[in-house]
């Protein structure tokens, strides 16, 4: 049984999303945020702190998008991952890690300086919104081409850049994105996956709060 340590619409999101889409069985560990502080015993399964944690049998990983290649592929074969033949491999790539490193990274000082330590650098937050809205202007680029990034269908991908999009709602980015933007993060709240992932969340966050 796979295992997944999991906050509320974190970064971990990504793997809980892709389990769903793959239909494959799990078991969720849902940990208040940050897990570090409110869940120290989390730092004896990784103690790093950080979310995700997955488990499957001799394997633990705490890198999200590489949870999201690593479920398409072990457990494959999936419509979610691309054959090292096919041409848009390196696409899919590409986006996989434009997800986390471009569009989610600048989010991250965002979230802290605007939401979680208010006041403090408020320019810092200003300043990496800005950034994360350029960089998005090459997911508006692709969608020119079709609804979804790469090979013409929904891939692991979309999980990728789509957890950004989840993100950026939060911080209400997405008032500043093109309407290609919005259509797009339309389609992906619309999967089945996507909406079994944000209710089983819901459904283990009114266990473990008061």
């Amino acid at each position: 049984m796979i295992e997944l340590y999991h906050c509320p619409d974190a970064r971990s999101f990504r793997a809980l999303w892709a389990l769903e889409e793959l239909g494959l069985p799990y078991e969720l560990h849902l940990l208040a945020f940050p897990p570090r502080a409110r869940a120290p015993e989390y730092l004896q399964i990784n103690p790093l702190g950080t979310i995700p944690a997955l488990i499957d049998g001799p394997t633990f990983m705490t890198e999200s998008v590489a949870i999201v290649q690593y479920l398409a592929t072990r457990h494959g074969p999936s419509e979610l991952a691309l054959g090292v033949d096919d041409p848009a491999y390196g696409a899919w790539l590409n986006w996989l890690y434009f997800g986390e490193a471009t569009l989610t990274f600048p989010q991250t000082l965002v979230l802290r300086y605007r939401t979680l330590e208010p006041g403090r650098a408020e320019q810092v937050a200003d300043d990496y919104a800005k950034w994360f809205l350029s960089r998005l202007k090459h997911v508006d680029r692709a969608l020119a081409n079709g609804d979804w990034l790469c090979a013409g269908r929904f891939t692991g991908a979309d999980i990728s850049v789509g957890y950004a999009l989840l993100l950026a709602s939060h911080l209400k980015l997405l008032d500043s994105a093109s309407p290609a933007i919005g259509a797009y993060w339309e389609r992906l709240k619309a999967r089945p996956a996507f909406q079994a992932a944000k209710r089983v969340q819901k459904a283990e966050l009114s266990e473990i709060l008061p």
